[in-house]
């Protein structure tokens, strides 16, 4: 899967980012949460990411 960086909070890889796959989805990078109380699939998993990174990416027309 190929990976392009849409927005993120800084440039050294370490924090959260949007990123577009060649599939036509996102994939998202932020800290695994594990407090959730869900029942997720071991193949899945949440993490957290703050809302201004979302705003940014569409205010810049970026998905």
């Amino acid at each position: 899967m190929k990976l392009t960086r849409l927005v993120g909070e800084c440039d050294d890889g370490d924090c959260p980012t949007v990123y577009a796959t060649d599939r036509g989805t996102l994939a998202i990078q932020g800290d695994r949460i594990a407090d959730h109380g869900l029942d997720i699939p071991a193949h899945e998993t949440l993490v957290e990411i703050p809302v201004e990174l979302i705003r940014k990416a569409v205010s810049d027309n970026l998905i």
